[in-house]
Order: C-alpha cells, then structure tokens, then sequence
C-alpha cells in the first residue's frame, strides 16, 4: 500500500477551469460536504472582483455567480450539514448566507455587524448553529461579532442582528476566525497584533470563555486546528513565520510550544518557496502539512513535524502566478488550487494530466490590501458588551 508521501508524490493535473475574466485573482476556495450516493461536489471560488463563483468538482463546468456584493469579499464557506447553503463576508459590514439551489444572486440571509464594522474574516461552527465574522480595528476597537445561522429554506431580506460581540481580546485587525471542526463551542482567531485567541463560546462573557492566549509575534495570516481531537492549534504569519501549539499541554508543566519558525524560507533546505499559503492537518495519517509556492507559480507540499519540516513535493506546470487558494479535500486527496492567473486547478493521485496548458501571467500589479502590520504589545481597551 503506497505512503500518502507517495501519493502526494503521484499528484498531476486532473483538470482545469479559467476564469471568464482574466484579471481576476482566486482569492479563496471552499467544497461543498458530499451527499450520500452522489459522487458531484460543487466548488465555491471566491474572486477578486467581489464575486463568487461555482463549479462542478468533478468536470469543473461553471454552474452559476453571485454578484451581490457592494463591497469587498473575505471568505467563502460551505454550511457543514446542508451541501446548499454557502455563506460569505463583505468588507461592508454584512455576512451573507446563499442557496445555491435557488437561481438569481439573492442572498437568502444577510446577518448585519454594527455601523462601523468591516468584516476582514468569518466562519461557522460544526453544528451549523452559530457565525463568527472579525473585523478590522477602527479607532481602538477590534470585534468578534456572533450571530445566530439557522436557515428555514426561505429567502429573508431583512438584516439580522448580531447576538453578541467580543471586543477585549484583540487590539489590532481580526484577521483570523475558526472554529473547532468537532466542538461547536470552541472557536480561535488570529490578529495582526500577534495574539491567537481559543474562545468558549459557552461560557457567558468575554472574560470566562477566553480559555488561552498564544503568541506568533508576528501577524497572523492562516489558523488551523491539528492533532488527535484537534486538541492543537497552528498559524502561518505575514512574514512567512509559523507556530504549532498543544493545548493539552495548558495546565501542565510541559511547554505549550511545539514548533516556531521565524521565516519558513530559510528553513526548508531541499526546496525553495516565496510565500506560506495555508496548511492542513491530515487526520487519516495524524500529520500536519503547509504547503508554500513560488511565484512563478510552483506549489510545494511540506510534512511537519515536531522538530522539522521537510519537503514531500512540488506541483509544477499548473499555475504561472501566485497561487493564493488552496482546498484539500480528504475523501479522495485530492486538492484545488488558485492564483494570481485566473486559473482554478483539479489535481489528483496518478492523474493522466490531460489538460497540462496554462495561462501566462498577467502583467498588472496586485490591487489587493494585504493586512501586515508591525506587531504591537501595548494591551487592549476593556468595553463590555451585552
């Protein structure tokens, strides 16, 4: 029986999809969860022209768009128990809920932060029970604003309001949400002032469900859950640093620390990366991996270990620009990916790579807002919220 070392080594091209407009980034990528007796998965992209769009998985055909977006998009994510409803946050203060069996660009819910939110990061728990968006820092304040997600299948215009918010935890941008993929309690976020927060959200203040402060020292760019019962949290940095804790090891004498890495491009001999992109935790092999890439558009798979990281494979041949997305999916191990260059990729094990033609990059600066900050350590405003 082949390593899954082996088959990531194995991985080509499966197919390919470009996008319509060819000054459009990929921005991020999101499947939907598999139905019983059918093996067709949509695909939800989200682009830098402030739309989302969706794709078969298996034949990578263009389902539908939406559009309704008056501001700019951070995030896409399918609901965990119903494959249909697919949620996004907007730069203007908004989180928007679609079904995506009903035709039109209608948002079906739209849940509605405070007057000067700006929404840079989302998710939703496990039971689907619960949305968490954070925002960027407007004059000392930082938010974690919570809403109630149940959807009745029917199309609600008006705003819902938030049930509550934490504000006492981060002083700079909140760039960063994730919630645990087994405990619907318990949920983390990142910030550009360093700091990575673990919440439970079943406590009833803000000072009580905060369970443990991990510092990067850097700005925090991706957060991750990892181990057996995801008891471990990891963050890629800005400045393409990297942190793994433990948090069972929180009341005991052992460090919480697992691994810190300054800047990932100075420590991975065998290969050569640019840029972090994201990294995700292999529960069938108890491994955790980042993958990183080059600007020419190469991507390299990279296994972590407690004391090392060491290189498995790089992808060649797919992109030719930045790839900024990236979706590993653990029934087939599969993955998809996206860039800078307008391209959406299917890479499978021992794939035939029958569809190897890429686009050329293209030449135009990126007009997006990347949030780096210096870190700072100065403590933030206490304001209570009810």
């Amino acid at each position: 029986m082949e390593t899954l070392e082996e088959q990531l080594s194995l991985l080509h091209i499966a197919n390919r999809s470009a996008m319509e407009d060819c000054v459009t980034y990929v921005l991020d990528i999101d499947v939907s969860s598999p139905i019983e007796g059918q093996s067709n998965q949509t695909v939800a992209v989200l682009c830098s022209n402030k739309t989302i769009r969706l794709y078969n998985k298996e034949t990578m055909t263009f389902i539908q768009e939406y559009n309704g977006h008056p501001g700019v998009l951070n995030g896409v994510k399918f609901s965990h128990l119903n494959c249909h409803v697919l949620f996004s946050a907007c730069s203007n203060g908004t989180v928007r809920s679609w079904d995506t069996r009903v035709s039109g660009t209608q948002a079906v819910q739209v849940f509605g932060g405070y007057p000067s939110n700006v929404f840079i990061s989302f998710d939703i728990n496990c039971s689907d029970l619960i949305v968490c968006a954070g925002t960027e820092k407007v004059e000392d304040d930082a938010f974690l604003v919570f809403w109630d997600a149940r959807y009745n299948g029917k199309i609600n215009s008006a705003l819902k309001d938030p049930l509550g918010v934490y504000s006492e935890s981060h002083n700079d941008d909140v760039t960063q949400v994730c919630f645990h993929p087994s405990n619907p309690s318990l949920v983390a976020s990142g910030s550009t002032d360093g700091l990575v927060n673990v919440f439970d959200i079943g406590k009833d203040n803000e000072d009580d469900a905060l369970n443990v402060t991990c510092n990067s020292d850097s700005s925090v760019n991706f957060l991750g859950w990892a181990g057996r019962d995801y008891n471990q949290i990891f963050c890629l940095t800005h400045d393409e640093g990297f942190c793994w804790w433990d948090l069972n090891q929180i009341n005991t004498e052992q460090p919480i620390t697992l691994f810190k890495i300054q800047d990932m491009r100075e420590n991975v001999s065998t290969c050569s990366i640019d840029y972090l992109i994201r990294g995700f935790y292999h529960e069938k092999v108890n491994t955790l991996f980042l993958i990183g890439g080059k600007h020419t558009g190469s991507v390299s798979l990279l296994h972590c270990g407690i004391d090392r990281v060491t290189h498995v494979n790089t992808l060649h041949g797919g992109h030719s620009a930045t790839v900024r997305s990236f979706y590993w999916n653990l029934e087939d191990d599969s993955l998809l990916s996206g860039g800078e260059d307008a391209q959406l990729l299917l890479w499978k094990p021992k794939a035939k790579n029958v569809y190897p033609k890429k686009t050329k990059p293209m030449k135009m600066a990126s007009s997006l807002q990347q949030r780096v900050r210096i870190h700072s350590t100065k403590s933030g405003r206490i304001k209570q919220n009810e």
